[in-house]
């Protein structure tokens, strides 16, 4: 599978640099784990650490669900991987998952997350968590390009590890 990965543009609305930002970020984490085999998705970083690609995708899936399901649109979406609330366990229970879907419910999550971006009527729509804390559609997504940007530093070193592939 060919990774699509187009550099955001240097002007733009700040709803365009935002959500181009973010989908550059997600195509970095799906080219730092193409072409590689489930145990290689699996292997961990320095055990006992349970970093892992796989464990990455799975735990990003989780975060986009719960930044834009649960959070903007208040959807009562159930956990993937763990009890609620419990964002460990995409870590802790990838050495025995399933990467291919792991890929699918990935996928999945950042396309859902587009969806309710996009039928956003402006970035200062709002949506609450669980403790009834208030945040804007703005702050989702630059938290989610902080999110990304901080786990595809780990997923450099991972791949590095794996097989010597460097780069962005």
């Amino acid at each position: 599978m060919t990774i699509e990965r187009t550099d955001p543009p240097l002007t733009g609305s700040e709803r365009e640099l935002l959500t181009t930002f973010l989908d550059f970020h997600r195509a970095t984490l799906a080219t730092k784990c193409q072409e590689l085999t489930g145990d290689q998705l699996r292997c961990q970083a320095d055990p006992p650490s349970t970093l892992s690609l796989l464990g990455l995708l799975r735990h990003l899936a989780e975060v986009e669900r719960q930044w834009f399901r649960r959070v903007l649109a208040a959807e009562p979406a159930h956990f993937l991987w763990g009890a609620d609330g419990d964002f460990q366990a995409a870590f802790r229970d990838a050495s025995a998952a399933d990467p291919a879907l792991a890929l699918a419910v990935w996928h999945a999550e950042c396309q859902s997350s587009r969806d309710l971006t996009a039928a956003a009527a402006s970035l200062d729509v709002t949506g609450r968590n669980s403790r009834g804390e208030e945040f804007s559609l703005r702050w989702i997504l630059i938290h989610m390009i902080e999110e990304y940007a901080r786990h595809n530093g780990h997923a450099d070193l991972l791949r590095e590890h794996l097989d010597g592939t460097t780069g962005e």
